[in-house]
């Protein structure tokens, strides 16, 4: 199996041909492939072994860190207010998240393979997406929630109501739904005629199109760039949210405040700086710094560390969370003695 595995993706299949039938040629290569080979973590077995224990690690901890606070919002009354609602929502989609791309690797490293399915390269990838562009588009609406309770404090039950909150959620998750499926379909539908191999640890959109026929990318890159405007659109709002917020905060007369609002506003301003200097790092680093090793590390900083982190982030700066898991643990002793 690994002798054939290197023989397709060591095959040249895009050798320039543009007689009749090359376009037949090309289609039936990217229906011809069953699996994609991802890249390896590492070359020796005892570095992959390390590599599996090191993710598991990450993994369970961001299992235990984004399911404290799930629990902990679902759980105690006191946090059932928008704020904390979305903070469930950023929790999930943190989970999920993480969930798409470390066990598939974890399974990998551990059994010394490379190989995923056809089908579970497309659900990784739908997945990824789905979750990825959710997240942001939370992000975004939590910047307004602290707009709104920083700015006008006096309409924020009128303006986040328990149906606004749950509006605003379900059009975040939708937007990661149209996003990923938009993605997703065009970029399975394109002939793939550059091999099997995907030069990531997970199925990821570029890597990908990598593998595509010459020319055939361009439909997808026109909706990536597409993407970007919307992405970037949603990025301004944000500045301006944080624009009015500061000012709105500097104007307040108590000391004490302005440490109020700012305790409030840090969390999320810290989740959303690390969420996009990773992921923008990510894909817009200068080609000449490119490589498949760094490559590698840095997808590992968008794809796991802000999962792992945000748990840690709002726990640290939040009184209300650190409190409920504190009764939490209480709880359960007290249940068990």
């Amino acid at each position: 199996m690994n002798i054939f595995h290197t023989e397709i993706s060591d095959l040249n299949l895009c050798t320039p041909w543009t007689g009749p039938g090359a376009q037949k040629y090309q289609m039936a290569n990217s229906s011809s492939i069953s699996e994609f080979l991802l890249l390896a973590l590492a070359d020796t077995r005892q570095l992959q072994l390390l590599h599996f224990w090191l993710l598991l690690g990450i993994y369970l901890a961001a299992l235990l860190g984004n399911g404290l606070i799930s629990t902990a919002v679902a759980c105690d009354h006191r946090l059932h207010t928008p704020m904390y609602f979305f903070l469930l929502n950023l929790a999930l989609l943190d989970l999920g998240c993480i969930s798409t791309t470390l066990p598939k690797a974890m399974a990998n490293a551990l059994w010394h393979t490379r190989d995923i399915s056809y089908a579970g390269c497309a659900a990784q990838v739908f997945l990824f997406a789905f979750l990825l562009s959710a997240e942001y588009s939370l992000l975004t609406v939590m910047s307004y929630d602290r707009y709104v309770a920083i700015c006008k404090p006096l309409h924020y039950g009128t303006l986040l109501g328990s149906r606004a909150c749950a509006t605003m959620a379900a059009a975040a998750w939708g937007t990661g739904v149209l996003t990923s499926v938009l993605h997703t379909a065009n970029t399975f539908s394109l002939p793939l005629c550059q091999g099997n191999a995907v030069d990531q640890f997970f199925c990821e959109i570029p890597q990908i199109l990598k593998l595509s026929c010459s020319q055939s990318y361009l439909r997808e890159v026109g909706l990536i760039f597409f993407s970007v405007l919307v992405l970037f659109g949603c990025f301004v709002f944000i500045v301006v949210s944080y624009v009015q917020i500061f000012r709105a905060v500097l104007r307040m007369p108590s000391e004490q405040g302005r440490h109020k609002a700012f305790s409030t506003c840090l969390p999320h301003l810290a989740v959303l700086s690390l969420f996009l200097s990773t992921v923008v790092f990510a894909h817009l680093k200068p080609f000449s710094i490119s490589s498949p090793s760094l490559d590698l590390v840095v997808s590992f900083l968008y794809t796991v560390v802000p999962p792992t982190l945000n748990p840690i982030i709002y726990s640290m700066r939040n009184k209300d969370i650190r409190h409920a898991l504190s009764e939490m643990f209480q709880y359960t002793l007290f249940q068990h003695q």
